[in-house]
Parts: C-alpha cells; structure tokens; sequence
C-alpha cells in the first residue's frame, strides 16, 4: 500500500499541468461529437436508408425506426461501458504503466472518431459501430485519468486540481466547438457541402483527441504497481464490478457517497441531454438558438468551476457541491415558468446550468478522491464512472413517463428535481472525516450505513 508521501510542490505542479491538457483533450469528443454533430448527422444517414428501402437494425440483430437509431446506440454505447470500466480500472491498478493503459483506450476512442469522417450515404451501421466504440474507449480512458488524481495531489489541492482540469476541458472543448460551428456555418461560402463540413468536424475532434493526449502522456508518471494478492486473479467484466460492490462494503461512507452521486448525477445528465428537446418541443426555439446555448454553457462553465473551487476552499466542498443542487433545482424551477419562444430567457438559463455544471462535477471527483483506497484508485474510479453511466437511465426514463401519461415537457423537466432532494439529503450524510479514516485504517468491517 503506498504511503501517501507526495513529491516536491514543484515536481507536482509539472505533472499536474500534464493532466489537466487530458480534460482539454477528450472535451473535443464530447462537445463537437456527442452534444452537436453526430446525432443528427447520423439520423440523416439512418433516414436516408430507410428511404432507399432498407429495414433499419441495430446491427442487424434489432429491428429500430431510424429516429430511434441514436439513442438506442447510446444506450448500447453505455451497456458496453458497463463491461469495459471495471476491466480496465482493475487492469490499470496492476500494470506496470498505468499511462500506457490511458493512451491506448484514448486513442482507440480518437481512430474511431476520425474514422467518422468516411460517414457518408446510407451507411449508418459504421456510425453506430464506430460510436460504441468511441464512447466505451472514452469512458474507460476517463477511468484511468482520474484514478491519477489521488497520486498527484495532495487532499488540501485536490479541489483546486480538479476543478482547473474541468476548466482546461471547457476551453478546449469550446475553442473546437467555435471552429466547427464557423466551418459549418459557412460551408457554401468555404465551397463544402454541409455534410463534407460536418465530416470533417467529426475527423477534428478524434484528431484534437489524439494530439493533445500526448501532453498528459508525456508528463504523468507511472507509480509501483502492487502485486495482485497470493492466489488472487484478475476478475472481468461483471465480476469485477460484483468484487468492486462487495469490497466497497468496507467503505460504508465511500459506497453512500456513490449512491448520492448516482442520484443528483442523473438529474444532472437527464437535464444536459434533453435541454435541446425541451428547447424545440416546448419552448419552440430554433437550433441557432440551441447552439448558442451550448456556447454559452462552455463558458460559463470555465468561471464556474474555478469559482465553485475557490468556494470550497473557504466553505468545504461538500457544503458547496449541496448548494449546488440547490441551484440545480433552480434551473428547473426557471425552466418550468418559462415562456415559449424566448431566446434570452433560455440562454439565462444555459448560463446558470454553465455556471453549476462544471463545479459540481468537478467537485464531486474531487470529494471521491478522498474515499478512495491507496493503490485501488483506478478500481474504484471505474465503479464512480460506471455509477455516472448507469445514472443516464432512470432520469430519461421518469421523463418519458411523465410525458406519456401527463403530456407536458414542463412537468417532465421539474419532475427531475426529484433527483437532486434524494441526492442531496443523501450527501448531507456522507460523513467526510470518517471516510478519510477509513481510507487511512485500509477499510473497517463491512457495517449498516
């Protein structure tokens, strides 16, 4: 087990300069790709195929209509995420170059996004193929990338450490996302058409991805890795997630703040990704409008992590990840007595989710730091991010009941406040200090919560 001795202030700034550039790095995939571009242009596609006759499938196993195409290969992308985390953070604890095992799972996922770039005609079961990819390799990229938060920061800079790295994503992300926005925008002026710009936005992002990596790559440092237990081998897929459970046990504060995070984390999800729709079926805004939105949330979201960050400092972070879920209620609140059709209302609104998003996600990486077990980082990392991903589904789900049965976006997106109480009464339990003594004593006898 490692000691918890640091290296020199100087030594640590360096690598964690490193790291942060990772966040820069990987945001290109989530923003230009995930958030913009590639759902839509891969519905064309599936529409497309639909209209030459073709029966759309889920590779060819499921028969899906092709406006249902993206989210079902979303939800795929996250099942195979499930599979691939809690492999790759066990694996990543036991290796001998835990930034090898980043780099390669960072740059599978930058191949594949580049590989969008021959996206075009009917071809749309290569989108979907190369997007599980694509996410499954990010998700377990992200896994091994935070598990180096514990080893290069000491508990009093793992606040500021985190939340500067989300903010190096929002840049970085953002200045992709402007460009792209501007090729799109001006693709007949530029003589491309607009499927050639979307391609290409597609082929910068894994390019951005894949370049910038090499920055964390250069600078982390690999740690000794400890030798698997006498008789002890390496569990796969869902065993080890059941081994990660089990053993979170001796963790009681550490597994009570997974369940919390699991909670605020899918209000927190639900609200990202069905903004646009609430913004287009309810409020009746254009996708310029939506777009800016997006911007705006970029950069907002630069000021408020590193503002939440410097709150913490002075009112713990705990206190200010719960206050804010109390703005995130607020969010909801605003968006149900919304008028229709008002552009500046809804950027308001982009600009307080901006401001909130960033630091409670950054903070909340931060908090679990400090649960983790020496030596186990990347394990318990890849339960934090698989707790993330499975949180995706019940908040769409509750949002889908409660249009179906009572017919109003504005219900749907406040019924998500539900989320943010049981999540925040959840984390006003976690008991910080004896979590760290946790930590410190190697775990304690599996007890109630």
């Amino acid at each position: 087990m490692s000691t918890g001795v640091f290296d020199p202030p100087e030594v640590r700034r360096r690598e964690q300069r490193g790291w942060y550039f990772y966040d820069w790095a990987a945001s290109a995939f989530s923003t230009t790709v995930g958030t913009v571009f590639l759902g839509p242009y891969l519905t064309s596609i599936a529409e497309s195929a639909a209209e030459a006759g073709e029966q759309i499938t889920l590779f060819g196993v499921i028969p899906v209509t092709a406006e249902s195409y993206v989210p079902y290969g979303v939800a795929l992308s996250v099942l195979v995420q499930l599979l691939v985390m809690p492999v790759v953070g066990a694996i990543a604890d036991t290796a001998k170059s835990k930034k090898a095992v980043m780099g390669v799972f960072a740059y599978i996922g930058a191949f594949a996004v580049m590989g969008m770039f021959f996206l075009q005609g009917d071809n749309y079961q290569l989108g979907g193929l190369l997007f599980i990819v694509a996410n499954a390799a990010f998700g377990a990229a992200i896994v091994v990338y935070n598990s180096f938060l514990p080893q290069i920061a000491t508990p009093d800079e793992r606040d500021g450490v985190s939340s500067r790295a989300w903010a190096m994503g929002y840049v970085g992300g953002l200045i992709l996302l402007v460009f792209n926005l501007g090729l799109f925008l001006g693709h007949s002026s530029l003589g491309l058409t607009e499927s050639v710009a979307v391609r290409i936005a597609l082929f910068s992002a894994g390019a951005w991805w894949a370049l910038f990596t090499l920055i964390p790559l250069a600078r982390l440092r690999n740690r000794p890795a400890p030798p698997l237990p006498e008789g002890e081998v390496r569990r796969v897929g869902l065993g080890q997630l059941a081994h990660t459970l089990r053993d979170l046990r001796r963790y009681p504060v550490a597994l009570l703040f997974i369940v919390a995070f699991f909670f605020y984390n899918d209000g927190i999800q639900t609200v990202i990704a069905l903004s646009a729709t609430f913004a287009d079926q309810e409020l009746g805004l254009s996708t310029t409008v939506v777009i800016v939105a997006v911007i705006i949330v970029q950069l907002v979201g630069i000021a408020g992590a590193l503002l939440l960050a410097r709150l913490a400092r002075r009112y713990t972070t705990k206190r200010v990840v719960l206050a804010s879920l109390v703005l995130w209620t607020v969010v909801l609140v605003l968006a149900f007595v919304m008028p229709a059709g008002s552009a500046v209302l809804f950027w308001v609104l982009a600009a307080f989710i901006g401001f909130v998003l960033g630091g409670s996600q950054a903070l909340s990486r931060s908090l679990f730091a400090q649960l983790v077990p020496r030596d186990r980082e990347a394990e318990y990392f890849a339960f934090y991010e698989i707790s993330g991903s499975a949180s995706s589904i019940l908040g769409p789900l509750l949002f889908g009941l409660t249009l179906q049965f009572l017919g109003s976006y504005r219900i749907a997106i406040l019924a998500m406040v539900v989320f943010f109480i049981i999540g925040g009464v959840l984390l006003s339990r976690v008991n910080m200090a004896r979590g760290r003594a946790d930590v410190e004593r190697g775990g304690e006898p599996a007890r109630q919560l």
